[in-house]
């Protein structure tokens, strides 16, 4: 499956819970998605509080993927090529010296 088929499968989700809807308890706006893509991120580092590795490997990747399914949802709603997005920066980054 790659990314566009995946962000499908997101969208099938949102829409079947009704979230898309204009009267939804929990608007899909993109203000509303970015602020749960940092808390979900801040999901991700309870994980690591206080340990060098996770205690539960699943409990983290389930969190791994709120972020992901927000940042696909994300990257719908603000019509952006995520795929594309992601080769570019990485073009760009192999040209970054970090030193």
């Amino acid at each position: 499956m790659d990314i566009r088929q995946l962000t499908d499968v997101i969208n099938t989700f949102v829409t079947d819970k009704g979230w898309y809807d204009e009267a939804s308890t929990y608007p899909q706006t993109p203000r509303n998605i970015a602020i749960s893509v940092a808390v979900e991120a801040a999901e991700i580092l309870e994980h690591f509080q206080f340990a060098d590795q996770p205690k539960d490997t699943a409990a983290l990747a389930g969190e791994l993927a709120d972020v992901a399914n927000y940042l696909f949802q994300l990257a719908y709603l603000l019509d952006i090529d995520l795929e594309q997005a992601i080769l570019n920066k990485l073009k760009l980054n192999y040209e970054r010296n970090w030193e």
